[in-house]
C-alpha cells in the first residue's frame, strides 16, 4: 500500500483488487458489535439487527461483508462467532504487530498505557525520546530509549510500525529516521502530512483535524 492508494480512498485487498476505504472503516464497527453479541451468548445475527444497532443500511452491511467472501444463511443470518473471527483475521487484529512509540510525551505515554491497542494487535515494544529524563524509564514495562538506539531496536524487536507522536516541527525528520531503519509503516498522530516513499504505509490520525471538523459543525448548529 502506498501514499497514493491511501489518499485515493481505496485499500488494496490481497488477491482481489482493492477494498473501498469507507468499507474498511465500517468493518471494526461490525466487529465491536459482534464481540458484544458473543458476550451475550447470541449465536446468530442478521444484517437487519446489525443495521438497527449501527444505523447502517442492511444492504450496505451485506455488501461490505461480501468483500470478505462471507455469506449468511437464509432466515438464520451469520454465525456471530465465525463472523467475529473472520473479521478479526481480515483486519489483522488477531495478529501481533510490534510497534515503537516515537515521542513519549503526554500523548505518546497515553498510547503506550492504552491496553486496548494490544487487544487489537498493536504491541508497543519500545519508546523513543530525546528527553534525557525520560530515557531509561518505563511506561507499563515499555522501556524508553534514545533515538540512536532505533536501528538496533527495529531489527532485534522486529518492529513493523512507528507511531509518531512528536512535535510537528520534527515530525518529518523523525519519520525519515524510522524509514531509514527499515520500519515499513508510520502511524502519524501529528497535524503535519508525512512525505514518504511509495512503498511505505502512512496512516494519518490527526486529532486536530477532527477537532476542526467538530468545531465547524458546532458553529453551524442553529441557535436554540
Amino acid at each position: 500500500m502506498n501514499n497514493e492508494e491511501l489518499s485515493s480512498g481505496r485499500i488494496p485487498r490481497q488477491g482481489a483488487g482493492v477494498l473501498p476505504e469507507p468499507t474498511l472503516r465500517r468493518l471494526p464497527w461490525y466487529l465491536a458489535y459482534l464481540s458484544t453479541l458473543r458476550r451475550q451468548k447470541v449465536e446468530y445475527v442478521s444484517t437487519t439487527r446489525i443495521a438497527d444497532e449501527l444505523k447502517v443500511a442492511p444492504s450496505q452491511i451485506a455488501k461490505d461483508l461480501s468483500f470478505l467472501g462471507i455469506k449468511g444463511k437464509t432466515r438464520i443470518g451469520y454465525s456471530v462467532e465465525d463472523l467475529e473471527q473472520s473479521l478479526g483475521q481480515f483486519l489483522g487484529f488477531t495478529q501481533r504487530h510490534n510497534a515503537v512509540m516515537l515521542g513519549v510525551g503526554s500523548l505518546g505515554a497515553a498510547l503506550i498505557a492504552d491496553s486496548g491497542l494490544q487487544r487489537y494487535g498493536l504491541n508497543i515494544v519500545a519508546g523513543i525520546d530525546i528527553d534525557a529524563e525520560r530515557i531509561g524509564t518505563k511506561i507499563n514495562a515499555v522501556e524508553v530509549y534514545a533515538p540512536d538506539c532505533l536501528p538496533e531496536l527495529a531489527r532485534a524487536m522486529n518492529i513493523s510500525i512507528a507511531v509518531l507522536a512528536v512535535p510537528v516541527d520534527s515530525a518529518q525528520e523523525v519519520a525519515n529516521h524510522a524509514i531509514s531503519c527499515g520500519i515499513p509503516a508510520i502511524w502519524n498522530f501529528t497535524p503535519t502530512r508525512i512525505v514518504a516513499p511509495a512503498e511505505i504505509v502512512v496512516s494519518n490520525t490527526s486529532i486536530y483535524s477532527h477537532l476542526a471538523v467538530m468545531y465547524n459543525r458546532l458553529g453551524n448548529i442553529p441557535s436554540r
